[in-house]
């Protein structure tokens, strides 16, 4: 063999035994699936006569804390914030209230003790001792959900106060505390038989107390009674992630009650204040408030007059207030010294006025906007002139005088081409008008693309906003009209005219829409019921008759139900008053989502609103998802197959 064949030789030798070598890749074994084991305490789980503030809990792997302040609750609860330390296997609390005689504490972590590799949480572990004789073992559970809205509301305490004292919630902190999950669910431990009252409060100082009016509370006016009584509950066996071994009954003992749903809300109560006060043109101003007024503010000027100064256009809620000054001598100004006079709500919880003085001031000074203005007329001039010499009859020595032209007032539509069968004509103006000449508005129907039949209709200022107006007329379906609008027709406050407009505007096919009837048991003529679209935002509403509604002309979609128990009748959903006793308006959703197609007409009748609420509103629109597990588990039997 020549020593170049002895060389490939050895070569395919090595590389036949690299190959052999490299039949797998090595994994580092299975993996870490299971989460921390608590081994031993100090005092020991249970643990009576306690005196002792500080609690040490030994684990059988190094573990961390994730989100502890947020996470771990104590309880009774503690006014000096506790110090919790987890350093290798163990963890360190150290209370720093002096411990309360014959009491229960429980400390309740959660899900926030992980181990320091996978992250493998030890879910739902409390550690619990007494300073007294006994260990209280009773609990009650539930869910907090917000009342406008039923979303589940995460980290919002939940507490009892013994009954008989309906001021404790404004007086002292809760007796035993929980902190809701992500998906607002709550379970408060170690309680002592007895009567109690239950309460949430988002604890905006962290004294577990209602004390801030800011603070969103919820109440509820049944006492609970906690007891706990024998149960079973199915425990299932796998085989492996895909295959069911068996199913065995586990006793376990439940504790009841463990389906409270409280409804919160925050109180009709604003810090009433002056936002802000932009004046973008020399024309008008508003004013922003950081809530809705009662009442409209007063506006007194300091260095003009201001007495029937002004055109208001406020929205519905009127913490949002247009001001369009009507005088031009006024408008010139650069700037307007202004006392804004409103109320505001003092520590006493009674309206008081407050006056705030501001300086208005538009973004171009008048000098400016002057300027402006000239450079535009000559540069317009200009322009006039040099055509002026290219025609024949030009004289030199007597050219033509440029006259500028009329300031137009632009219409704005507000329309589509393609208009629902349930919608009007809307048009919009960018200042208050000043004068309106309805004789000069026309209305056709277009018949076989050609010939116009005049229409009857009304012309209407919006209720909600000055600038626009709408026309009123009885539409029909897959019918085409013109709206036509002369020259001159409306003139704005600040001496702009309209010029000749027209817009033509076609309406759908009852074909392109579907038809809803629901039947509401237990609503009468009280409820009112929202259709939302997929995102979850109103579209249309609709007030109950006799238990029933219906929706007319509805677009092929995905749909959602809300409803609206409306007991003082003014199509709002209004808040609740603690001091009053009084909860805010109930609110339900339909469980599933609808999906609606053209030419169907639907009836639903199956919509039972004493249904669990905390089960009521359909995930799909629930903006607070509940928390994803953090640890994919099985995945040592998923390997097996891959």
């Amino acid at each position: 063999m020549s020593k170049k064949l002895a060389i490939i030789y050895i070569l395919s030798i090595i590389a036949l035994f690299v190959a052999c070598a490299s039949i797998g890749t090595p994994d580092g074994g299975p993996y870490d699936e299971d989460p921390p084991v608590f081994l031993q305490g100090t005092p020991a789980p249970n643990a009576l006569h306690v005196a002792d503030k500080k609690v040490v809990l030994n684990f059988d792997e190094y573990i961390k804390l994730q989100n502890a302040f947020e996470k771990v609750v104590i309880s009774p609860p503690q006014k000096e914030m506790p110090e919790i330390k987890s350093s290798g296997k163990r963890i360190t609390i150290q209370l720093n209230d002096s411990l309360i005689p014959n009491t229960t504490y429980s400390i309740d972590f959660n899900d926030a003790i992980v181990d320091n590799n996978e992250g493998n949480p030890l879910e739902n572990f409390s550690y619990v001792f007494s300073t007294g004789n006994t260990v209280d073992t009773l609990g009650v559970s539930g869910t907090v959900l917000n009342a406008q809205d039923l979303e589940p509301i995460k980290g919002m305490l939940v507490g009892l106060y013994t009954a008989g004292d309906d001021s404790a919630f404004y007086k002292k902190s809760f007796e035993r505390v929980s902190r809701t999950d992500s998906r607002g669910r709550f379970n408060i431990k170690g309680i002592a038989p007895g009567k109690y009252r239950i309460y949430a409060l988002s604890d905006a100082n962290n004294n577990f107390l209602f004390d801030q009016k800011s603070e969103k509370i919820a109440f509820s006016e049944q006492v609970i009674e906690p007891f706990a009584t024998r149960a079973e509950r199915a425990d299932t066996i796998w085989r492996d992630s895909l295959t069911i071994d068996s199913i065995r009954f586990v006793p376990y003992t439940r504790l009841q009650p463990d389906d409270i749903v409280l409804r919160a809300f925050n109180e009709d109560f604003y810090m009433q204040s002056l936002l802000k006060y932009p004046r973008k043109e020399h024309s008008n101003f508003t004013l922003y408030f950081t809530a809705p007024n009662e009442k409209l503010p007063q506006i007194k000027g300091l260095n003009f007059d201001a007495t029937d100064a002004f055109v208001l256009a406020a929205n519905s809620r009127k913490d949002t207030l247009q001001y369009w000054i009507k005088d031009s001598a006024i408008y010139h100004m650069d700037t307007l010294a202004v006392s804004v006079t409103y109320d505001v709500l003092d520590t006493l919880g009674l309206f008081v006025p407050r006056c705030d003085t501001v300086l208005l001031t538009p973004r171009k000074s008048r000098a400016r906007v002057l300027a402006d203005e000239k450079e535009a007329f000559e540069k317009a001039e200009k322009e006039f002139l040099k055509k002026a010499r290219k025609r024949k009859d030009y004289d030199e020595d007597n050219p033509p005088v440029y006259i500028p032209p009329t300031k137009e007032l632009k219409i704005k539509s507000l329309n589509s081409s393609t208009m629902d069968v349930n919608a009007n004509y809307v048009i919009e103006f960018a200042e208050p008008l000043l004068s309106i000449d309805t004789m000069a508005i026309h209305l056709a129907r277009i018949v076989n693309d050609s010939t116009q039949v005049d229409m009857p209709f009304v012309f209407r200022q919006d209720e909600n906003n000055i600038r626009r107006y709408v026309v009123y007329a009885e539409w029909r379906p897959e019918e085409q009209y013109e709206v036509k609008i002369d020259s001159a027709t409306f003139h704005g406050l600040y001496g702009g005219t309209s010029f000749p407009f027209s817009e033509k505007v076609k309406f759908r096919s009852l074909d392109d829409y579907s038809v809803l009837h629901l039947n509401i048991p237990g609503t009468g003529n009280n409820a009112v019921v929202e259709l939302l679209a997929a995102g979850g935002n109103p579209v249309a509403s609709q007030r109950t008759e006799n238990n029933r509604c219906s929706f007319y002309f509805i677009k092929p979609g995905k749909y959602y139900l809300r409803l609206l128990m409306d007991d003082n009748g003014n199509a709002v959903w209004d808040t609740g008053d603690y001091s009053k006793g009084l909860q805010s308006e109930r609110v339900y959703y339909y469980p599933n989502m609808l999906e609606l197609r053209a030419l169907f007409e639907y009836s639903q009748d199956d919509w039972d609103i004493n249904a669990p609420l905390e089960k009521q509103k359909p995930l799909e629109i629930t903006k607070q998802k509940p928390d994803k597990e953090r640890v994919k588990r099985n995945r040592n039997a998923e390997r097996k197959f891959q």
